[in-house]
């Protein structure tokens, strides 16, 4: 996937498309690539827009939910976005439920896959902070049920990083933020309607994981995929991307 990466006003960014806006949020070892499905199903359509969440800028002081979600409202005030579809992955949509309870008005649906906010294991038994290239590779195919997915690219740039002290400094801070910022009794005041996309093999945010969201989150409903891990998006794109398109075609009236 060929993106340009616009700046404005110290915002990162993507963008491509017009129409409703479709704010994508990505996890925190996340990539543009990871969104590559969705904005070739969704480009033609809506306005997909992904904010390069500042997680290992040092620039960006606080690596907290609560600072990133921050960082999203500024995103939205500096573009002037209005109200938007947020679809997030794991911590992205996190960010996108704290947002959501922040700003109703601006989140016309919300869309979370594997979305962190009740329970996470983290990566199976987490990062030390000095992990050898073979063991960043296992923890990285844990989070697919195929662990091939996890490409040569994708566990050089993790690794990459976990040998960056200040980054994994940034890393275990913002996962910690993760599990502290429990949302189990604030989630019955999102008001916009919620899709639950869920891997049926999710080893981080596992099935039962997905039908608390969907008892707690009052306009909720929940879509598992078979064979499929942390990352539905990127693993079962054709059948996650069914399943979002049938759910914003239901929901039109309050997109557009």
């Amino acid at each position: 996937m060929d993106l340009r990466i616009r700046s404005e006003q110290g915002y990162q960014y993507v963008e491509e498309g017009s129409g409703p806006n479709l704010v994508l949020l990505h996890g925190l070892f996340g990539a543009l690539s990871n969104f590559q499905h969705v904005f070739e199903a969704f480009g033609k359509d809506y306005r997909v827009i992904i904010p390069l969440l500042p997680i290992f800028e040092k620039s960006h002081a606080d690596a907290t939910v609560a600072g990133l979600t921050d960082y999203l409202e500024g995103f939205f005030e500096a573009k002037k976005l209005g109200s938007s579809i947020l679809m997030g992955n794991s911590l992205g949509g996190h960010i996108a439920l704290v947002f959501a309870l922040r700003k109703p008005e601006l989140a016309s649906c919300l869309i979370l896959t594997g979305s962190s906010g009740l329970f996470e294991s983290g990566m199976g038994s987490g990062f030390p902070r000095r992990s050898s290239y073979e063991f960043i590779k296992e923890r990285v195919g844990f989070t697919f049920y195929d662990p091939n997915i996890a490409s040569k690219e994708m566990v050089d740039e993790i690794f990459e990083a976990m040998a960056d002290n200040f980054k994994t400094l940034r890393v275990i801070k913002t996962a910690r933020s993760a599990q502290r910022h429990n949302l189990r009794y604030d989630l019955p005041n999102i008001q916009a309607p919620t899709l639950l996309v869920w891997g049926l093999n999710d080893n981080i945010t596992p099935p039962h994981v997905a039908h608390e969201f969907e008892k707690l989150i009052p306009k909720a409903e929940l879509a598992f995929i078979d064979k499929c891990g942390h990352a539905p998006m990127m693993e079962q794109p054709a059948e996650f991307n069914r399943i979002v398109h049938k759910f914003l075609q239901k929901h039109m009236q309050v997109i557009a």
